[in-house]
């Protein structure tokens, strides 16, 4: 019969370490807990030191939004009288920007009540240098004309354009630097010189119905079809002959150059149809002058002018 501290075979044998254990070069202290018959012992070797209880106090409590970053936070507001002052002053701003408007707005009054259109740059659209709005200021039965009229300013520089063109083909050919200076000096005078001279008062006379600018737009489109007429022949009399494409210069280069021949042809068919639609142009301007009464209301106009010249 088995003892009465016999050790059970079911029971598990564990080994425990206490942390706690001391003694020179860490000494340790081992326990064994058996329980065997309903008694319950453990064996210990080494020494044991006591054990204390420490405990560190607890940290504050954290708010509940500590870390919500869209936590509304609260901004003190400004003091009833800065809010009446910031009031004021939009209310002066407001009134000073009231005054503004209506001191713009009786200005326009007063200029259109004086006839003056203010003319706002807006062609070509792509960088705008000139005021053309022809389907909106001009009169409908004089559309068709004011069109056609710009398309010989249009054709005036191209044609101009393409005289540099043939120009210079002719000057590395031949060797004369005048020819091109020339040709250079025919388009940068002659494009906006056509522009202010003869273009501008035609579409003013026919916005405002004015014989004075029928007058101008007469005097130098004349002068634009005698130019165009004697650039056609380009005869060597008054400017340097080669420096424009007329059929004489063409001519005389067709049988030593053959392409700078070509060139100068093409320039001599396009001075050609810039005077054909050039005098047709004035033909129906000068119909329109006549028929419409403008011609008589001129002369009375010069008759006026004279008289207060002589008074």
């Amino acid at each position: 019969m088995a003892g009465r501290y016999d050790r059970n075979p079911f029971d598990e044998e564990e080994e425990e370490v206490n942390p706690f254990a001391g003694g020179g070069g860490g000494g340790k202290a081992a326990g064994k807990s058996n329980f065997s018959g309903g008694s319950f012992y453990t064996t210990t070797t080494g020494s044991v030191p006591p054990v204390t209880n420490s405990r560190l106090s607890p940290l504050p409590p954290e708010p509940a939004d500590f870390y919500n970053p869209t936590a509304p936070v609260d901004i003190p507001l400004d003091s009833s009288s800065d809010m009446k002052k910031k009031e004021r002053e939009l209310q002066a701003k407001e009134a000073e920007l009231k005054r503004r408007e209506q001191e713009v707005r009786r200005r326009e009054e007063a200029v259109a009540r004086a006839g003056i259109v203010i003319e706002q740059k807006n062609w070509p659209p792509f960088f705008p240098i000139i005021h053309h709005d022809i389907a909106n200021e001009i009169p409908i039965h004089l559309q068709k004309l004011q069109y056609v009229a710009f398309t010989t300013l249009l054709g005036l520089s191209f044609t101009l354009l393409w005289n540099i063109i043939a120009v210079t083909t002719a000057w590395i050919k031949q060797g004369d630097p005048k020819i091109w200076f020339l040709a250079i000096i025919y388009f940068i005078a002659g494009v906006p010189g056509a522009y202010v001279l003869w273009y501008r008062p035609l579409y003013r006379a026919f916005r405002n119905e004015s014989a004075l600018k029928f007058s101008w737009f007469f005097l130098f489109y004349l002068l634009h079809i005698c130019f165009c007429i004697f650039a056609t022949v380009a005869p060597p009399v008054v400017f340097k002959g080669k420096s424009l494409t007329g059929i004489l210069p063409a001519i005389d280069l067709i049988g030593d150059h053959v392409l700078v021949g070509i060139f100068y042809f093409i320039g001599f068919g396009l001075f050609c149809l810039e005077s054909v639609l050039s005098v047709w142009v004035i033909q129906q301007v000068y119909m329109y002058f006549r028929g419409s009464g403008k011609a008589a209301e001129m002369k009375r106009e010069a008759a006026r002018g004279a008289m207060r010249a002589a008074v």
